[in-house]
């Protein structure tokens, strides 16, 4: 049988607005990431033709655009006649109107990786038994060791630290698990399964999540996310929102500081309805000094 192949390119298109991570997505029910296929002809690269296909769709002209990886897996369209090889690529702008599309909560998809209100309810009243259940259930002693181990390092458990980073492998636990509905998983609690997506876009998304949490640490990515001007409380917020934890404030501004990733501008926010605090803006003159300058995430403070 002949099959067709298709070449498709993804965006996960991410913006933080009052301190939400928030993704653009089409459709409802399940909701998926903004997705085109390439013109042969007209389009001389690929990114050319994500940043032509996206502004035509929802009125965005991305600005920041970096490739995440393909995917090719035999079946993923469910269409036996056709090969979907997917290219996905990470974009962050600033929210604003769009057309044909909608921006969501990002951890309405991932409710277990946010912890800035504490440790999420969700992992011990529902993953954590569900993990302890696919743990037992491994054949042999071989196998349920290798589990444990898994889990527990993915999910900060017996005394292993949570990554951040992580947040693709601890999605595709859950996906072997068959937690959350794409892994044949028949939960439907959002606070806990987190909110499907067509084909395997949840796990693009926990892939660009899991990109962009590191990249904090070694690339200035966070002021794509900002105005040019803005406070340290509000760089802080952006980068607690994406992290998923809170940072301890005196630590977060001295390594800001001490990178000389921001300058001063001598005005104020006087909107802050407390003492007038002073904008800031980004010091691009540090691209030059330094082969890393990411904010970087300090002093992770979690009650879980």
């Amino acid at each position: 049988m002949p099959v067709s192949i298709t070449l498709e390119l993804t965006a996960v298109i991410v913006a933080v607005t009052a301190d939400v991570p928030r993704v653009l997505t089409v459709g409802r029910d399940p909701a998926g990431l903004p997705a085109g296929t390439l013109d042969p002809t007209a389009d001389r690269t690929l990114e050319r033709a994500l940043r032509r296909w996206v502004r035509e769709q929802t009125g965005i002209d991305l600005g920041y655009v970096e490739q995440l990886y393909s995917l090719g897996d035999r079946g993923r369209s469910g269409d036996p006649e056709e090969r979907l090889v997917s290219v996905a690529y990470l974009a962050l702008v600033r929210e604003g109107e769009v057309a044909g599309a909608a921006w969501r909560d990002l951890y309405g998809f991932f409710p277990w990786e946010d912890f800035r209100e504490g440790r999420p309810a969700s992992l011990d009243r529902a993953i954590l038994p569900a993990v302890e259940h696919w743990v037992n259930e491994g054949k042999g002693r071989a196998e349920r060791e290798a589990r444990r181990e898994r889990t527990e390092i993915l999910l900060g458990l017996g005394g292993a630290t949570w990554d951040v980073d992580r947040v693709l492998e601890r999605y595709e636990l859950l996906w072997e698990m068959g937690f959350v509905p794409e892994g044949g998983g028949t939960g439907g609690r959002p606070d806990a399964h987190g909110l499907p997506m067509v084909l395997d876009h949840r796990r693009i998304a926990a892939q660009a999540l899991g990109r962009l949490r590191g990249k904090l640490r070694y690339r200035p990515v966070i002021f794509e996310l900002l105005p040019e001007t803005f406070t340290l409380r509000t760089l802080q917020r952006v980068v607690e929102a994406l992290s998923g934890r809170r940072l301890h404030t005196q630590n977060f501004r001295r390594l800001v500081d001490r990178g000389g990733l921001v300058e001063g501008t001598g005005e104020y926010d006087t909107g802050t309805g407390g003492r007038p605090a002073e904008l800031y803006r980004f010091r691009r003159e540090v691209l030059r000094e330094r082969p890393a300058p990411g904010v970087g995430i300090p002093g992770l403070r979690t009650s879980g």
